[in-house]
């Protein structure tokens, strides 16, 4: 047979993987430890912070969806980042984007002050300005694509040229498009990193994230360094995320068909002076026409639910200056765009006219209300 759509792949993770039994659902093996029937005779599986049955089949999923080679399930988003600069020691220098995750600018700024790998931070805007920043001690480039909040895309191909003509790894953090709308190691990066907890779990119940590589050097290395740390997926969650995989690529679709919906009906609104949107998946962020709309357009949405996080069949509304990006300082976030004006949407799988009618309420009542103080 020969290569199988993502759809295909994701609908059969699991299937035909218990020869004993013959089980369509993949098994749950919660088993800590493996019975031995002699010195050096066991099944593979010796301790479950090495390997696990139904952690094994997940992350066969996860590097098989992304065309990668090796895939590793960690315990939670920023676990699955930790993994990866594992890799760097102190002296070391990455370039970062500087549109990212609150919670990775964060990381970042611990491993400054404890380790003293250092970090600049690169518009993403005209991949000629990278050169600026390499330095002799430059090991990597992080992104974000989409990056997070703004939804500004990066020419992957472009960084990965770059980094391959001065001797850096590309990494690039997926979690915004999934493999089923971008594939990042098919364009030159050598690791690629998800926050599960969103799109690929897709269902807000599991916190996790996963790490994918190409490169064996690069897999022997990650996989000892996960049974060091032991940030492993435990076995139900792994189990989770795999029945969350078998329908990313049809929730993935109607995210993005809703999305394209919300978008045209904000960017007609005339309390929203402007929309992000890259014309792909399901996130939006928008600025509103004054900060004093905020919070009563958050207290007004009824099928929106104000809550950080992203990529359920739930629709999220989320508020990044308080929220995601509340430990970038204001000044340094306000100067690349933003700003107190700016919401961030998770579109989730409702009706779509459902959602507008929702957010074309809550923003009346908004405007009432603001009008009214």
């Amino acid at each position: 047979m020969g290569k199988l759509s993502k759809q295909t792949i994701s609908a059969q993770i699991g299937n035909k993987k218990c020869e004993k039994t013959g089980a369509v659902n993949m098994p749950l093996y919660f088993s800590t430890a493996y019975r031995h029937t002699d010195i050096g005779v066991g099944t593979g599986y010796d301790y479950t912070r090495t390997a696990n049955p139904t952690r094994d089949v997940l992350e066969e999923a996860l590097a098989e969806l992304e065309d990668g080679q090796f895939g590793f399930a960690t315990s939670s988003g920023m676990s699955a980042t930790g993994l990866v600069f594992k890799r760097f020691k102190t002296g070391d220098h990455i370039i970062s984007l500087q549109d990212l995750y609150g919670g990775t600018f964060r990381y970042f700024g611990t491993l400054e002050r404890q380790y003293k790998i250092e970090f600049s931070y690169w518009n993403g805007k005209d991949i000629s300005d990278l050169a600026g920043f390499l330095k002799a001690n430059t090991k990597a480039i992080f992104i974000e694509t989409p990056t997070n909040p703004l939804m500004q895309e990066v020419d992957i191909r472009e960084v990965a040229e770059f980094a391959s003509a001065n001797h850096l790894l590309l990494i690039v953090d997926n979690t915004f498009y999934t493999p089923i709308l971008q594939q990042p190691l098919n364009l030159g990066a050598d690791i690629v990193i998800h926050s599960a907890t969103k799109y690929l779990g897709g269902h807000n119940d599991i916190l996790a994230g996963a790490v994918i590589v190409r490169n064996e050097e690069l897999g022997a290395f990650y996989a000892a360094a996960l049974n060091e740390s032991g940030e492993v997926l435990s076995p139900f969650d792994s189990w989770l995320l795999i029945r969350g995989l078998k329908t990313l690529p049809l929730r993935m679709r109607e995210h993005e068909k809703n999305a394209k919906r919300v978008v045209q009906f904000l960017r007609e609104h005339p309390l929203i002076k402007e929309v992000k949107y890259p014309g792909q998946g399901g996130m939006i962020s928008f600025y509103i026409e004054d900060v004093a709309l905020i919070s009563p357009l958050l207290r007004n949405v009824e099928l929106f639910t104000f809550a950080e996080s992203l990529g359920g069949v739930e629709s999220l509304i989320t508020y990044p200056a308080t929220q995601t990006h509340a430990d970038i300082p204001r000044e340094l976030r306000e100067s690349y765009g933003l700003t107190d004006e700016l919401l961030r949407i998770s579109v989730g799988i409702e009706d779509a006219d459902d959602l507008v009618n929702d957010l074309k309420s809550a923003l009346d009542l908004a405007s009432k209300e603001a009008v009214r103080s």
